[in-house]
């Protein structure tokens, strides 16, 4: 997919997956409260595995509609839906507000914690 079609499918995919992260952080809100960043950590964990599914998944159909869909499901929907950034600023956070082990164990834990999810997503994308 090129031209406008391609900014298009990335730019829906986008904004539903920025829709999708504001519903799962307002219900990890909900539950927890503002103890802990629970929100931003199951939509990392959750687009990791989506990512890494989708794109192995598209690896093994180069043609057809799994590699038609992919600028709409891993740059758009998967870029939109997860969140670097926001990541960074809630771990700024806990260390402004007197939570330094919290922010270790956030930042510390993170990172395999994602790189698990997108290991478990790659094996659920590749076929058998």
């Amino acid at each position: 997919m090129s031209g406008w079609r391609g900014y298009l499918s990335v730019g829906l995919g986008s904004g539903l997956g920025a829709a999708l992260r504001l519903l799962v952080a307002q219900g990890a809100w909900a539950l927890w409260g503002s103890a802990f960043v629970w929100g931003t950590l199951i939509v990392n964990l959750l687009g990791s595995w989506l990512i890494a599914a989708f794109a192995a998944r598209a690896s093994q159909r180069i043609s057809g509609h799994v590699a038609r869909w992919q600028p709409f499901l891993v740059a758009g929907f998967c870029g939109g839906f997860t969140t670097f950034s926001l990541f960074g600023l809630e771990t700024f956070h806990l260390l402004n507000t007197g939570h330094p082990w919290l922010a270790l164990a956030y930042g510390v834990g993170s990172v395999p914690l994602w790189l698990g999810a997108a290991w478990l997503g790659q094996r659920a994308g590749t076929p058998s």
